[in-house]
């Protein structure tokens, strides 16, 4: 809701009860957990938790493909476990494989498995899909979202922030849009800032994005200069949308669609005069209709001492400590 980050939303008060509510409902089930009078599942292999305190995107899913291929060269055989937003399977859990649709798994869980091709398994209840998952001979588990689900026991936990939105208005939802109030960042390992400028105690990652992939078509790639249409069904489409603008792309049309949702033939009416660029997100559940589509990768840029600090981490996890 783009209220939440806006000035001046008075008539937004009208849901503070709803918001007292709220913090009441997760307080008492995250106090559960916490004195143990019910139930997490401890996976047999290490859990490494990448989450938000806000709804919406803010840059998890970059990060998970990059702690992918980090853990890799650190020697770990990773897989990853997802709630699959946006996806309908016949059951849970579920384990991906190449034939796997977005509308089965949703988007993103769909995205890690081609991008990485890790094992990946979606289900609404992330301890089955723990379990599953170390099933497969995973020696380490990265749950892509789940901060605030309490069920699975987790040994390492990170936390993304918009750089330029942060924490909107500073309420919890419904009145804005925090799932769990700011003080939580206290216990987390690792605050991740998508973008800048960086608190303190903050790392900065910044996303490079790569060469123009082709969805559909057969014509030469747009060149940095030429006009082009724009799509983005992503948490905050603006922030796509800037970044062809830096690439040196001149945006006809920007078409912002709300996050996962898939685009319909019809909103590509009157965007076929120039080539469409759109997220990788949005390649992955591509309707076609628009014969000059591309999508633009982007790979995360995390600092050294960042990496350090997981080396450390997962040194005192080997030990017991």
């Amino acid at each position: 809701m783009q209220a939440w980050y806006r000035p001046r939303t008075g008539w937004l008060w009208l849901l503070a009860p709803l918001s007292v509510l709220f913090a009441l409902i997760s307080g008492l089930r995250r106090g559960l957990f916490r004195r143990g009078l019910k139930a997490a599942y401890r996976a047999p292999v290490p859990v490494i938790v990448v989450g938000n305190l806000t709804v919406g995107g803010n840059g998890k899913t970059p990060l998970v493909v990059w702690l992918v291929e980090w853990l890799r060269r650190q020697g770990y055989t990773p897989g990853v476990i997802s709630r699959g937003y946006g996806g309908k399977a016949e059951h849970y859990p579920l384990l991906l494989d190449e034939n796997t649709r977005p509308e089965q798994a949703g988007d993103e869980p769909v995205l890690i498995h081609r991008r990485t091709g890790c094992p990946v398994v979606v289900g609404p209840k992330r301890g089955q899909a723990a379990a599953l998952l170390a099933a497969q001979g995973v020696n380490i588990i990265i749950s892509d979202d789940g901060l605030q689900h309490y069920a699975l026991a987790r040994d390492i936990e990170l936390v993304v922030v918009d750089g330029k939105r942060r924490f909107g208005n500073g309420h919890l939802l419904p009145m804005g849009p925090l799932r769990e109030r700011v003080w939580r960042l206290d216990r987390v390992d690792a605050i991740i800032n998508n973008g800048g400028p960086v608190g303190a105690g903050e790392y900065l990652m910044t996303l490079e994005p790569g060469a123009l992939q082709p969805v559909s078509g057969t014509a030469a790639a747009p060149e940095p200069g030429s006009n082009v249409h724009a799509l983005a069904g992503i948490g905050h489409p603006p922030r796509f949308f800037a970044t062809l603008e830096q690439l040196g792309f001149i945006l006809e049309r920007r078409l912002a669609l709300a996050d996962h949702q898939a685009v319909a033939p019809e909103q590509l009416v009157g965007l076929q005069s120039a080539p469409l660029l759109i997220t990788e997100k949005d390649a992955v559940k591509w309707p076609g209709g628009h014969d000059n589509t591309w999508f633009v990768p982007v790979d995360a840029r995390l600092p050294a001492d960042f990496e350090q600090l997981l080396l450390i981490r997962l040194k005192e996890l080997a030990h017991g400590d």
